[in-house]
């Protein structure tokens, strides 16, 4: 489907900014343009974060991890890469806080299910009842768990919960719940990942247990589980990333994340929040997706180089298995699609809900978003779980909450979703396989009454046009330099017109080109991810939205367009 170019319009107010000095003009254009208020915000010192005593559930989870210091204490982590790192990070500190007998557990996403399930409780309490665990403490997940917790205190087994998924109409009866999200905690900061809920409670635990610089050492943990999670970089989120990536960039970063940098051959000091995102990430994800997140964790708090390099290339290996899967799965999502919906800009169908009985559990979010951002509508797909059960998990587009419409679903007609949780813009669900039809008919409803047709139209954001002389290697680095760049804080992008001057296949499915502006003589190397060629002539007037990257392959570092869109000039 044909995108909508449009360019981004300067914040009200921001032409009066008293800018820093030294603020490139290029900057300027594009920070009056991202969701800020004043240049105040920009500021990237850990000074500028919200103040821990913000909090204001942090100190009773603190009382309660000083009452179980030396006892039994389990970590449930979750099966993402926030679940991971926020398990390693709990893990970490609490065994340098002379927690003494620390444990981590990650259920099984195949056999267990999501978060503090009863059956999770039943598994990490097996045993005699002296050897049981006094503390579980959840991380990225468990506000939803109400059964979970009721299985575990009904054994005696205190809980802590620390969560950023929005609660439900009723929470857990934990001993003690850290989340942003939850009805009166006044802390500001709504947008923290679950690793970034993590990094408040021990900068807390550790004040009070005479350690307040501890936490600030694993940053580079909270800068991979922020960036994964896809979180809204708000100020604090970029402020958490820029401090884990400089650590990172100078090398004082956990072992694992450096032999996961090693294997998807990345130099450290050229990591950026792309790189986490797109490269590093992944490889953490496909331990959850296909095998078990006790890999990655693993991988995440090995203090050997050799034993966290092995373990790197067991994440490898499984996300090469994971590209294959993910690729067979979209092609059969892609002729469901177009077999199954009508989806002209009308708005006939306004949500697409696809299921097969041989697809993966694990990948199915990930094919719901590829399949999303070609349609532009939300999508939930499925794939068997148990018999009888399917698991969904769906994609939004700007404008339609997911977890809201599950959640005014699941009011209107009790019983008919057996499980969901989730945000605005991701959701996951569980339902009978029988209530499948149902289901669809009634989140399309939900969707005709809630969404326009404007919404269904594709369309891209740009930063307007580059001049012709900030084509160069001294623009890009600066681009880079002032992220982290991300979801909500979107990274630089540019439109123009260019001529095609040639253009070529490279690797698998690349077009690689040079580009020449219409009004000017410079000629440009671009790339275009999976492209082909015969969609125009060499010499072709095309409308290319892009970004600026410094190319480092060889030996003198030149700049190159990242080609996000290309299409023919009008």
């Amino acid at each position: 489907m044909k995108l909508l170019i449009e360019r981004r319009q300067p914040a009200s107010g921001s032409s009066d900014w008293v800018w820093p000095t030294n603020t490139h003009r290029v900057l300027r254009q594009i920070f009056s343009r991202r969701s800020i208020d004043s240049p105040e915000e920009l500021e990237r010192n850990l000074a500028r974060l919200r103040p821990v005593n913000q909090f204001t559930s942090l100190g009773r989870a603190v009382d309660l991890l000083c009452k179980h210091r030396s006892q039994r204490v389990v970590i449930v982590g979750d099966f993402d890469a926030d679940g991971a790192t926020s398990t390693a990070l709990m893990y970490l500190c609490l065994k340098k806080l002379s927690f003494s007998k620390v444990e981590f557990f990650l259920p099984d996403r195949f056999k267990l299910g999501y978060g503090l399930t009863a059956e999770t409780v039943d598994r990490v309490c097996q045993g005699p009842a002296a050897e049981r665990p006094s503390l579980l403490i959840t991380v990225d997940n468990g506000i939803t768990s109400i059964d979970g917790v009721a299985a575990a205190r009904a054994q005696g087994v205190d809980v802590l919960i620390t969560d950023h998924h929005l609660p439900g109409e009723r929470t857990p009866d934990a001993n003690a719940i850290v989340n942003p999200n939850i009805q009166g905690d006044t802390f500001s900061g709504k947008c923290l990942a679950g690793v970034g809920v993590v990094f408040y409670l021990l900068a807390a635990l550790g004040q009070r247990l005479g350690e307040p610089g501890l936490v600030a050492s694993h940053l580079d943990l909270v800068a991979l589980g922020t960036v994964a999670d896809l979180v809204p970089l708000d100020q604090s989120n970029r402020i958490l990333i820029y401090e884990g990536l400089r650590r990172i960039q100078a090398g004082r970063c956990r072992p694992g994340l450096r032999a996961l940098c090693r294997v998807a051959k990345i130099q450290l000091r050229s990591v950026t929040s792309s790189s986490l995102g797109f490269k590093i990430a992944p490889r953490l994800n496909a331990a959850g997706r296909l095998d078990d997140m006790t890999i990655g964790v693993r991988c995440l708090v090995a203090e050997n180089e050799d034993e966290a390099l092995g373990l790197a290339h067991q994440l490898d290996r499984l996300n090469h298995e994971r590209r294959d899967i993910e690729r067979r799965m979209r092609a059969q999502a892609e002729e469901l699609v177009d077999a199954e919906y009508a989806l002209g800009v009308d708005g006939s169908t306004r949500i697409v809900c696809l299921f097969r009985h041989d697809w993966h559990e694990g990948v199915v979010g990930l094919i719901a978003s590829k399949i999303k951002e070609r349609y532009h509508r939300p999508v939930i797909a499925f794939a068997p779980n148990k018999p009888g059960i399917l698991k969904g998990s769906g994609r939004s587009v700007p404008g339609f909450h997911l977890r809201d419409a599950l959640a005014n679903v699941d009011g209107a007609q009790p019983g008919l979703i057996e499980r969901f949780g989730g945000h605005a813009m991701a959701a996951g669900l569980t339902l009978r396989s029988s209530a499948l039809k149902s289901f669809q008919i009634a989140m399309e409803s939900e969707a005709q009454a809630r969404m326009n047709p404007e919404m269904l139209s594709g369309r891209i954001l740009t930063d307007g046009e580059l001049g012709l002389g900030d084509f160069n290697v001294e623009i890009a680095t600066i681009l880079k330099d002032a992220g982290p760049w991300g979801q909500g804080f979107p990274e630089p992008c540019f439109d123009g017109v260019f001529n095609v001057i040639n253009q070529r296949i490279v690797g698998d499915a690349h077009l690689k080109m040079t580009l020449k502006p219409v009004d000017g003589n410079c000629l440009l190397d671009a790339i275009a991810w999976n492209r082909t060629l015969g969609e125009w002539d060499s010499g072709a007037r095309v409308h290319v939205v892009y970004r600026l990257e410094v190319n480092e392959f060889f030996k003198t570092p030149a700049v190159q367009i990242m080609v996000d869109h290309i299409e023919m000039a009008c």
